[in-house]
């Protein structure tokens, strides 16, 4: 029988009182710091361990999450010195000229959005693509909800729920979860492919019937900022063809030298970081060693917007790991033989209460879905992590293929499909309102998710 302390039990009610704030929509920092303080406090017995606890705790999650923030960051870096000269508009136009109809407008420009988001970052990819494609996508009959909803699902729902190229996602579920990011990513495939093609071909349906019945449902705004289109010039040009080439090599190299999880997104990262040096020396010649610091900047910036409420987050949900709670702690702060607060949690689970597939797939998926009401989908990750090595172990099941469930859920809901002040970037881009957009997502999303859960039953 397994034994739970004081630690245990203090973990399991503060997860619980997470996840109630989380339903309230209210942001979660303050539970989880709080969260961290009473663990420090059970386990060193003292306030000032406590409160050392929190700072040392932040350390240990900011670690684990280093890699991730620095390639965001350097991608975004990259992404704003080619909309400063104009490359990213004629390194996605040729690809407008194909675009004939609303049919082939809606996938063509939701599968340049899903290879763009892969590579680029969804954020990023949505200004990239939505500025080129959505006056095609209009031209040829689209409605500019049907571009937002194109650019949303294949980049805020297939592209981020997957990530398989800069592998954010995958590595801080990967994380919490105590298994490997490869294991995460290819016990997710087959939930990624039936999520992402339940809910893009239900939306599709759905909108094609409304465009047929003259019941689209989209307030546009007219009124926006002309941005000043950047002079091309061949530096231009030439980053249009260095970046996708660039990039293309990286996908080439990973796969003959069969670079994974840290490896592979440091080549990433440091591809960005080459590009963006050569092309500012090209552009600025003398002026490039301080220009260079200003997209840097601007790219960290957004790496901390995003990053920065994660992490006292994720300092709580990785304590319930063995490795980061005597790295905080000290060694034996939990009773000898423990596997960490969740494993035991999830042996205790497995011996007092009978649990079956169905029913902790359910659990996964709404808690993961309940996580990304928050509107960001990736402080939800870490908790879906860690209720998969609680699950798993209770039903001698999948932890990977729960682990990807629990993404799935948490990414499509609180990334950017369903909650609406998540959504904002595309439906900016599109000039419609983000409420419209959530809206028409909510019953593709809902439903997606349904089908994807019954699939992962006979997968876990």
């Amino acid at each position: 029988m397994v034994h739970l302390t004081l630690l245990h039990w203090i973990y399991a009610v503060m997860v619980v009182v997470i996840l109630a704030v989380m339903v309230m929509r209210k942001d979660t920092v303050i539970p989880c710091i709080a969260g961290i303080f009473l663990l420090g406090l059970a386990g060193t017995g003292s306030i000032t361990g406590a409160t050392r606890a929190i700072f040392d705790s932040f350390i240990v999650a900011g670690n684990e999450l280093l890699g991730i923030i620095l390639v965001i960051s350097l991608i975004v870096a990259m992404s704003k010195m080619m909309e400063k000269i104009g490359a990213n508009v004629l390194m996605v136009s040729p690809f407008a000229r194909l675009i004939k109809n609303p049919d082939i407008a809606f996938w063509f420009i939701g599968i340049i959005m899903l290879l763009a988001s892969w590579f680029f970052w969804p954020s990023p990819a949505t200004a990239l693509v939505g500025a080129v494609l959505l006056p095609a996508g209009i031209r040829a009959g689209l409605p500019a909800i049907g571009v937002a909803m194109a650019i949303n699902l294949f980049g805020h729902g297939i592209a981020l729920s997957s990530d398989y190229i800069i592998q954010g996602a995958p590595t801080i579920t990967a994380t919490a979860a105590g298994i490997g990011v490869v294991d995460v990513m290819a016990g997710g495939i087959p939930l990624v492919m039936v999520m992402g093609v339940t809910t893009v071909v239900v939306a599709y349906i759905f909108l094609k019937r409304d465009m047929r019945l003259g019941n689209i449902e989209e307030t546009v705004i007219e009124e926006f900022e002309e941005k000043k289109e950047a002079e091309i010039t061949w530096i231009s040009r030439f980053t249009a063809w260095l970046v996708p080439l660039a990039f293309l090599l990286d996908v080439v190299i990973m796969f003959f030298l069969r670079l994974r999880g840290g490896e592979a997104t440091a080549l990433i990262g440091g591809t960005a970081v080459l590009v963006l040096m050569a092309v500012c020396i090209l552009l600025y010649g003398k002026k490039a060693l301080e220009e260079i610091t200003r997209f840097l900047i601007e790219g960290f910036r957004f790496g901390m917007e995003v990053f920065g409420p994660i992490i006292p987050i994720a300092a709580f949900f990785y304590m319930g790991e063995i490795s980061p709670i005597d790295a905080v702690f000290g060694e034996g702060i939990l009773p000898a033989g423990s596997q960490g607060i969740l494993s035991d949690i999830g042996r205790a689970m497995a011996a007092a209460v009978p649990m079956n597939t169905p029913a902790v797939a359910t659990m996964e998926t709404v808690v993961g879905a309940i996580t990304g009401l928050d509107g960001s989908g990736f402080s939800g990750m870490s908790l879906a992590g860690s209720l998969a090595k609680v699950f798993g172990t209770a039903v001698n099941g999948s932890i990977a293929a729960l682990a990807a469930l629990g993404q799935i859920a948490a990414i499509w809901v609180g990334g950017g499909t369903l909650v609406p002040w998540g959504l904002i970037p595309a439906a900016a881009i599109c000039r419609v309102l983000p409420v419209d957009l959530a809206r028409r997502n909510f019953k593709p999303v809902m439903i997606g998710l349904i089908v994807t859960t019954i699939i992962a039953m006979f997968i876990i």
